[in-house]
Protein backbone atom coordinates (compact mmCIF):
# COMPACT_ATOMS: atom_id res chain seq x y z
CA UNK A 1 0.00 0.00 0.00
CA UNK A 2 1.07 3.67 -0.94
CA UNK A 3 4.97 4.21 0.47
CA UNK A 4 4.66 0.75 2.90
CA UNK A 5 7.76 -1.66 2.21
CA UNK A 6 7.96 -5.63 2.63
CA UNK A 7 11.40 -5.72 4.53
CA UNK A 8 13.98 -8.55 6.27
CA UNK A 9 16.06 -5.98 7.92
CA UNK A 10 14.99 -1.89 7.69
CA UNK A 11 17.78 0.96 6.46
CA UNK A 12 19.12 1.81 9.74
CA UNK A 13 19.94 -1.64 10.81
CA UNK A 14 21.89 -2.06 7.85
CA UNK A 15 24.00 0.87 7.80
CA UNK A 16 25.07 -0.17 11.25
CA UNK A 17 25.73 -3.35 10.31
CA UNK A 18 27.67 -1.74 7.22
CA UNK A 19 25.28 -3.64 4.81
CA UNK A 20 24.04 -2.15 1.67
CA UNK A 21 20.98 -0.33 2.11
CA UNK A 22 18.98 2.12 0.25
CA UNK A 23 17.76 5.68 0.86
CA UNK A 24 14.77 4.48 2.85
CA UNK A 25 12.76 1.61 3.59
CA UNK A 26 10.69 1.66 0.60
CA UNK A 27 14.15 1.88 -1.98
CA UNK A 28 14.76 -1.71 -0.17
CA UNK A 29 11.50 -3.15 -0.37
CA UNK A 30 8.72 -1.27 -1.78
CA UNK A 31 6.31 -2.62 -4.21
CA UNK A 32 7.00 -0.12 -7.21
CA UNK A 33 10.93 -0.76 -7.65
CA UNK A 34 11.23 -3.81 -5.66
CA UNK A 35 8.56 -6.00 -4.52
CA UNK A 36 6.50 -5.67 -7.40
CA UNK A 37 8.57 -6.62 -10.34
CA UNK A 38 10.26 -9.36 -8.56
CA UNK A 39 6.47 -10.86 -7.92
CA UNK A 40 6.63 -10.72 -4.41
CA UNK A 41 3.85 -8.15 -4.18
CA UNK A 42 1.05 -9.53 -5.89
CA UNK A 43 -1.41 -6.09 -6.22
CA UNK A 44 -0.60 -2.68 -5.73
CA UNK A 45 -2.85 -0.04 -3.99
CA UNK A 46 -2.47 3.69 -3.37
CA UNK A 47 -4.02 3.48 -0.12
CA UNK A 48 -6.03 1.75 2.54
CA UNK A 49 -9.41 1.96 1.14
CA UNK A 50 -8.06 0.63 -2.24
CA UNK A 51 -6.53 -1.86 -0.47
CA UNK A 52 -9.93 -3.09 1.70
CA UNK A 53 -11.96 -2.79 -2.38
CA UNK A 54 -8.67 -5.17 -3.43
CA UNK A 55 -9.24 -7.28 -0.45
CA UNK A 56 -12.88 -7.82 -0.69
CA UNK A 57 -12.97 -8.29 -4.82
CA UNK A 58 -10.52 -11.03 -3.85
CA UNK A 59 -12.77 -12.86 -1.41
CA UNK A 60 -15.72 -12.37 -3.72
CA UNK A 61 -13.97 -15.12 -5.66
CA UNK A 62 -11.69 -17.07 -3.51
CA UNK A 63 -14.07 -17.45 -0.18
CA UNK A 64 -15.26 -21.03 0.20
CA UNK A 65 -18.13 -21.69 2.64
CA UNK A 66 -17.42 -23.82 5.62
CA UNK A 67 -19.52 -26.45 3.90
CA UNK A 68 -18.48 -25.98 0.46
CA UNK A 69 -15.26 -26.86 -1.53
CA UNK A 70 -15.42 -23.76 -3.68
CA UNK A 71 -16.76 -20.61 -3.92
CA UNK A 72 -20.79 -20.15 -3.89
CA UNK A 73 -22.29 -18.93 -7.33
CA UNK A 74 -23.21 -15.74 -7.35
CA UNK A 75 -25.70 -13.54 -9.36
CA UNK A 76 -24.46 -11.86 -12.82
CA UNK A 77 -27.11 -10.40 -15.49
CA UNK A 78 -24.29 -10.67 -18.28
CA UNK A 79 -26.06 -13.91 -19.87
CA UNK A 80 -23.93 -16.69 -20.07
CA UNK A 81 -24.50 -18.12 -23.60
CA UNK A 82 -23.74 -14.29 -24.17
CA UNK A 83 -21.89 -14.37 -28.56
CA UNK A 84 -18.08 -13.34 -27.84
CA UNK A 85 -17.67 -12.67 -31.65
CA UNK A 86 -20.12 -9.56 -31.40
CA UNK A 87 -17.50 -8.28 -28.19
CA UNK A 88 -16.19 -4.94 -29.93
CA UNK A 89 -12.45 -5.30 -30.29
CA UNK A 90 -10.30 -2.08 -30.54
CA UNK A 91 -7.77 -2.58 -32.86
CA UNK A 92 -4.28 -0.52 -31.92
CA UNK A 93 -2.11 -2.73 -33.79
CA UNK A 94 -4.24 -1.85 -37.41
CA UNK A 95 -5.09 -5.57 -38.36
CA UNK A 96 -8.27 -4.81 -39.65
CA UNK A 97 -10.72 -6.68 -36.22
CA UNK A 98 -13.55 -4.28 -34.94
CA UNK A 99 -15.12 -7.69 -32.84
CA UNK A 100 -13.25 -10.14 -30.89
CA UNK A 101 -14.52 -12.75 -33.70
CA UNK A 102 -12.54 -10.98 -36.63
CA UNK A 103 -9.48 -12.66 -34.50
CA UNK A 104 -11.17 -16.07 -33.51
CA UNK A 105 -12.66 -16.42 -37.27
CA UNK A 106 -11.25 -17.84 -40.32
CA UNK A 107 -12.48 -14.37 -42.66
CA UNK A 108 -9.96 -11.99 -41.27
CA UNK A 109 -7.28 -14.24 -39.60
CA UNK A 110 -7.42 -17.60 -41.23
CA UNK A 111 -4.07 -18.83 -40.34
CA UNK A 112 -4.19 -17.55 -36.37
CA UNK A 113 -0.87 -15.51 -36.81
CA UNK A 114 -2.04 -11.93 -37.08
CA UNK A 115 -1.20 -9.93 -33.47
CA UNK A 116 -3.91 -9.28 -31.09
CA UNK A 117 -4.38 -8.20 -27.04
CA UNK A 118 -5.06 -10.72 -24.67
CA UNK A 119 -7.13 -8.75 -22.28
CA UNK A 120 -9.64 -7.57 -25.18
CA UNK A 121 -10.38 -11.61 -25.33
CA UNK A 122 -10.67 -12.12 -21.72
CA UNK A 123 -12.90 -9.54 -21.31
CA UNK A 124 -15.32 -10.81 -23.98
CA UNK A 125 -15.51 -13.82 -21.88
CA UNK A 126 -15.79 -12.96 -18.32
CA UNK A 127 -18.98 -11.36 -16.59
CA UNK A 128 -18.98 -7.40 -17.18
CA UNK A 129 -20.94 -6.56 -14.31
CA UNK A 130 -18.07 -7.98 -12.43
CA UNK A 131 -15.23 -7.64 -13.91
CA UNK A 132 -11.45 -8.90 -12.75
CA UNK A 133 -8.59 -8.90 -10.02
CA UNK A 134 -5.14 -9.26 -11.75
CA UNK A 135 -2.57 -11.18 -10.08
CA UNK A 136 1.03 -9.85 -10.53
CA UNK A 137 0.63 -7.13 -12.80
CA UNK A 138 3.68 -5.58 -11.78
CA UNK A 139 6.01 -8.39 -12.35
CA UNK A 140 9.07 -7.63 -14.56
CA UNK A 141 9.70 -9.62 -17.88
CA UNK A 142 6.41 -12.02 -17.08
CA UNK A 143 4.17 -9.55 -19.24
CA UNK A 144 3.26 -12.41 -21.68
CA UNK A 145 1.08 -14.09 -18.90
CA UNK A 146 -1.92 -12.49 -17.85
CA UNK A 147 -3.73 -13.81 -14.76
CA UNK A 148 -7.08 -12.84 -13.51
CA UNK A 149 -9.27 -13.62 -10.66
CA UNK A 150 -12.72 -12.99 -11.81
CA UNK A 151 -16.32 -14.65 -12.44
CA UNK A 152 -17.66 -16.90 -15.40
CA UNK A 153 -21.62 -17.04 -15.65
CA UNK A 154 -21.07 -16.33 -11.64
CA UNK A 155 -18.52 -18.88 -10.80
CA UNK A 156 -15.28 -17.74 -9.66
CA UNK A 157 -12.57 -18.81 -11.50
CA UNK A 158 -8.65 -18.38 -12.66
CA UNK A 159 -8.20 -17.05 -16.09
CA UNK A 160 -4.91 -17.30 -17.76
CA UNK A 161 -4.16 -15.41 -21.19
CA UNK A 162 -1.10 -15.34 -23.47
CA UNK A 163 -0.40 -11.85 -24.53
CA UNK A 164 -0.58 -12.76 -28.56
CA UNK A 165 1.46 -9.33 -29.67
CA UNK A 166 5.01 -8.45 -29.40
CA UNK A 167 5.83 -6.43 -26.35
CA UNK A 168 8.75 -4.19 -26.08
CA UNK A 169 11.38 -4.84 -23.34
CA UNK A 170 11.89 -2.53 -20.68
CA UNK A 171 15.71 -1.98 -19.26
CA UNK A 172 19.21 -3.22 -20.74
CA UNK A 173 18.37 -5.92 -23.01
CA UNK A 174 21.50 -8.65 -23.07
CA UNK A 175 22.93 -9.71 -26.55
CA UNK A 176 22.03 -13.48 -26.04
CA UNK A 177 18.47 -12.49 -25.77
CA UNK A 178 15.30 -11.40 -27.44
CA UNK A 179 15.12 -7.32 -28.74
CA UNK A 180 11.06 -7.92 -27.63
CA UNK A 181 8.70 -10.45 -25.87
CA UNK A 182 7.08 -12.23 -28.78
CA UNK A 183 3.83 -12.65 -28.36
CA UNK A 184 2.08 -15.99 -27.84
CA UNK A 185 5.66 -16.91 -26.39
CA UNK A 186 6.10 -17.93 -23.07
CA UNK A 187 9.70 -16.42 -21.28
CA UNK A 188 11.53 -17.42 -18.31
CA UNK A 189 9.36 -15.26 -15.56
CA UNK A 190 6.34 -15.38 -17.57
CA UNK A 191 6.27 -18.97 -17.17
CA UNK A 192 7.01 -18.53 -13.24
CA UNK A 193 3.71 -16.49 -13.50
CA UNK A 194 1.86 -19.36 -14.57
CA UNK A 195 3.05 -22.18 -12.65
CA UNK A 196 2.25 -19.71 -9.42
CA UNK A 197 -1.17 -19.07 -10.96
CA UNK A 198 -1.99 -23.05 -11.07
CA UNK A 199 -0.70 -23.67 -7.65
CA UNK A 200 -2.98 -20.97 -6.59
CA UNK A 201 -6.17 -21.73 -8.15
CA UNK A 202 -5.75 -25.47 -6.84
CA UNK A 203 -8.50 -26.82 -4.64
CA UNK A 204 -9.73 -23.34 -4.57
CA UNK A 205 -11.45 -22.14 -8.48
CA UNK A 206 -11.81 -23.65 -11.25
CA UNK A 207 -8.86 -22.09 -14.11
CA UNK A 208 -9.53 -21.32 -17.26
CA UNK A 209 -6.43 -21.03 -19.99
CA UNK A 210 -6.96 -19.01 -22.94
CA UNK A 211 -4.11 -20.55 -25.52
CA UNK A 212 -2.47 -18.56 -28.40
CA UNK A 213 0.89 -20.25 -27.24
CA UNK A 214 3.72 -21.54 -30.12
CA UNK A 215 5.79 -22.75 -26.86
CA UNK A 216 8.81 -21.82 -24.77
CA UNK A 217 11.61 -19.23 -25.75
CA UNK A 218 14.77 -21.69 -26.23
CA UNK A 219 17.18 -18.15 -26.43
CA UNK A 220 20.69 -18.15 -24.55
CA UNK A 221 19.37 -15.88 -22.01
CA UNK A 222 15.97 -17.92 -21.57
CA UNK A 223 18.17 -21.16 -20.54
CA UNK A 224 20.15 -18.84 -18.36
CA UNK A 225 17.23 -17.78 -16.54
CA UNK A 226 15.76 -21.40 -15.66
CA UNK A 227 13.58 -21.04 -18.81
CA UNK A 228 13.54 -25.22 -18.43
CA UNK A 229 12.96 -25.15 -14.60
CA UNK A 230 10.18 -22.62 -14.60
CA UNK A 231 8.50 -24.86 -17.41
CA UNK A 232 8.98 -27.67 -15.63
CA UNK A 233 7.23 -26.01 -12.83
CA UNK A 234 4.46 -25.38 -15.50
CA UNK A 235 4.08 -29.25 -15.60
CA UNK A 236 4.61 -29.75 -12.28
CA UNK A 237 1.32 -27.71 -11.17
CA UNK A 238 -0.65 -29.39 -13.97
CA UNK A 239 0.15 -32.83 -11.86
CA UNK A 240 -0.47 -31.42 -8.91
CA UNK A 241 -3.66 -29.62 -9.69
CA UNK A 242 -7.13 -30.30 -8.01
CA UNK A 243 -10.62 -29.14 -9.60
CA UNK A 244 -11.15 -28.76 -12.93
CA UNK A 245 -8.83 -26.89 -15.72
CA UNK A 246 -10.13 -26.14 -19.12
CA UNK A 247 -7.44 -25.35 -21.97
CA UNK A 248 -8.69 -23.93 -24.91
CA UNK A 249 -6.65 -23.24 -28.19
CA UNK A 250 -8.03 -19.95 -29.43
CA UNK A 251 -5.43 -19.57 -32.21
CA UNK A 252 -2.35 -21.74 -32.19
CA UNK A 253 -0.54 -24.13 -29.82
CA UNK A 254 2.76 -25.32 -30.56
CA UNK A 255 6.10 -26.35 -29.14
CA UNK A 256 7.21 -27.71 -25.46
CA UNK A 257 3.77 -26.40 -24.05
CA UNK A 258 1.86 -28.49 -26.07
CA UNK A 259 3.79 -31.25 -23.36
CA UNK A 260 2.86 -29.46 -20.06
CA UNK A 261 -0.46 -28.26 -20.72
CA UNK A 262 -1.65 -32.03 -21.56
CA UNK A 263 -4.26 -34.56 -20.66
CA UNK A 264 -2.23 -37.17 -19.86
CA UNK A 265 -0.79 -35.12 -16.84
CA UNK A 266 -4.08 -34.81 -15.33
CA UNK A 267 -7.44 -36.11 -15.94
CA UNK A 268 -9.43 -33.25 -14.84
CA UNK A 269 -8.04 -31.31 -17.46
CA UNK A 270 -10.32 -30.65 -20.19
CA UNK A 271 -8.86 -29.39 -23.59
CA UNK A 272 -10.87 -27.99 -26.33
CA UNK A 273 -9.89 -25.62 -29.43
CA UNK A 274 -11.76 -23.26 -31.64
CA UNK A 275 -12.46 -24.46 -34.84
CA UNK A 276 -10.22 -23.15 -37.17
CA UNK A 277 -7.44 -22.86 -34.96
CA UNK A 278 -4.07 -25.09 -34.83
CA UNK A 279 -2.34 -27.76 -31.75
CA UNK A 280 0.17 -29.73 -33.14
CA UNK A 281 4.00 -30.47 -31.20
CA UNK A 282 5.81 -28.33 -33.19
CA UNK A 283 4.23 -25.48 -36.13
CA UNK A 284 4.08 -25.98 -39.88
CA UNK A 285 6.70 -22.89 -40.63
CA UNK A 286 9.11 -24.48 -37.99
CA UNK A 287 8.68 -28.04 -39.49
CA UNK A 288 9.31 -27.22 -43.05
CA UNK A 289 12.33 -25.38 -41.84
CA UNK A 290 13.75 -27.69 -39.01
CA UNK A 291 12.14 -31.08 -39.88
CA UNK A 292 11.84 -31.23 -43.62
CA UNK A 293 14.70 -28.95 -45.41
CA UNK A 294 15.37 -31.75 -47.66
CA UNK A 295 12.01 -32.06 -49.05
CA UNK A 296 11.93 -28.25 -49.56
CA UNK A 297 15.16 -28.35 -50.89
CA UNK A 298 14.02 -30.75 -53.77
CA UNK A 299 10.81 -29.17 -54.43
CA UNK A 300 12.96 -25.75 -54.86
CA UNK A 301 15.10 -27.28 -57.53
CA UNK A 302 12.83 -28.97 -59.35
CA UNK A 303 10.31 -25.68 -59.54
CA UNK A 304 11.12 -25.02 -63.91
CA UNK A 305 11.99 -21.80 -62.62
CA UNK A 306 14.88 -22.74 -60.97
CA UNK A 307 16.14 -24.87 -63.65
CA UNK A 308 15.35 -22.46 -66.40
CA UNK A 309 17.74 -19.92 -64.57
CA UNK A 310 20.37 -22.82 -63.86
CA UNK A 311 20.62 -23.52 -67.14
CA UNK A 312 21.03 -20.06 -68.29
CA UNK A 313 23.57 -19.55 -65.97
CA UNK A 314 25.52 -22.08 -67.53
CA UNK A 315 25.10 -20.71 -71.05
CA UNK A 316 25.80 -16.88 -70.21
CA UNK A 317 29.12 -15.99 -70.54
CA UNK A 318 28.78 -12.97 -67.81
CA UNK A 319 26.43 -14.73 -65.77
CA UNK A 320 24.41 -13.17 -63.17
CA UNK A 321 25.05 -15.24 -60.18
CA UNK A 322 23.20 -12.32 -58.04
CA UNK A 323 19.98 -12.70 -59.82
CA UNK A 324 19.76 -16.68 -59.55
CA UNK A 325 20.79 -16.47 -55.73
CA UNK A 326 17.75 -14.30 -55.07
CA UNK A 327 15.67 -16.32 -57.29
CA UNK A 328 16.48 -19.39 -55.62
CA UNK A 329 15.72 -17.38 -52.24
CA UNK A 330 11.90 -16.75 -53.70
CA UNK A 331 11.46 -20.14 -54.74
CA UNK A 332 12.83 -21.51 -51.61
CA UNK A 333 10.44 -19.69 -49.47
CA UNK A 334 7.47 -20.32 -51.80
CA UNK A 335 8.03 -24.37 -51.21
CA UNK A 336 8.87 -23.64 -47.21
CA UNK A 337 5.37 -21.95 -46.96
CA UNK A 338 3.44 -24.32 -49.52
CA UNK A 339 4.89 -27.38 -47.13
CA UNK A 340 4.65 -25.35 -44.03
CA UNK A 341 0.28 -24.97 -45.13
CA UNK A 342 0.61 -28.93 -45.83
CA UNK A 343 1.60 -29.78 -42.57
CA UNK A 344 -0.87 -27.26 -40.83
CA UNK A 345 -3.75 -28.79 -43.12
CA UNK A 346 -2.71 -32.26 -41.68
CA UNK A 347 -1.94 -31.35 -38.44
CA UNK A 348 -5.39 -29.64 -37.51
CA UNK A 349 -7.37 -30.08 -34.27
CA UNK A 350 -9.50 -32.09 -36.18
CA UNK A 351 -6.49 -34.51 -36.09
CA UNK A 352 -5.40 -33.83 -32.60
CA UNK A 353 -9.43 -34.63 -31.60
CA UNK A 354 -8.98 -37.91 -33.56
CA UNK A 355 -5.87 -38.85 -31.41
CA UNK A 356 -7.59 -37.45 -28.08
CA UNK A 357 -4.85 -34.87 -27.48
CA UNK A 358 -8.24 -32.22 -26.94
CA UNK A 359 -11.68 -33.40 -26.51
CA UNK A 360 -14.18 -30.79 -28.23
CA UNK A 361 -13.86 -28.44 -31.22
CA UNK A 362 -16.35 -25.71 -30.92
CA UNK A 363 -17.34 -22.42 -32.69
CA UNK A 364 -15.65 -19.16 -31.33
CA UNK A 365 -19.46 -18.12 -30.56
CA UNK A 366 -20.27 -20.68 -27.75
CA UNK A 367 -17.18 -20.68 -26.14
CA UNK A 368 -18.06 -18.70 -23.15
CA UNK A 369 -21.68 -21.06 -22.57
CA UNK A 370 -19.00 -23.58 -23.30
CA UNK A 371 -16.76 -22.61 -20.44
CA UNK A 372 -20.01 -22.31 -17.99
CA UNK A 373 -21.52 -25.49 -18.56
CA UNK A 374 -18.28 -27.11 -18.23
CA UNK A 375 -18.08 -25.32 -14.62
CA UNK A 376 -21.29 -25.93 -13.97
CA UNK A 377 -21.13 -29.89 -14.67
CA UNK A 378 -17.84 -30.13 -12.32
CA UNK A 379 -19.49 -28.02 -9.57
CA UNK A 380 -22.68 -30.33 -9.73
CA UNK A 381 -20.26 -33.67 -9.66
CA UNK A 382 -18.08 -32.03 -6.75
CA UNK A 383 -21.32 -31.28 -4.95
CA UNK A 384 -22.51 -34.90 -5.67
CA UNK A 385 -18.96 -36.54 -4.04
CA UNK A 386 -19.67 -34.27 -0.87
CA UNK A 387 -22.83 -36.18 -0.07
Amino acid sequence: VGESSMLLTGKKALDYSGSVSAEDNTGIGGAEFIMGPNGESQYYAKDIPAAYKILLKHYETTYKPPYSKYPMKSKTADPVDRNICEFSYSDPLNQGFTTVGDILGSTLNSERKKPFEIRQVMQSIIDNDFGYLERWEQMSDAETAVVWETKIGGYSAFLIGIESKQLSRVGETPNDGPENWTGGTLFPMSSKKIARAINAASDSTPLIVLANLSGFDGSPESLRKCQLEFGAEIGRAIVNFKGLIVFTVIARYHGGAYVVFSKKLNPNLKSVAIQGSYASVIGGSSAAAVVFPKIVLKETLADPRIIDAAANLKKTPNPKKKDYDDLYKKVHMEKQAELAKKFDEIHSVERALSVGSIDDIIVPENLRSYIYKSIETFMADSISEEF
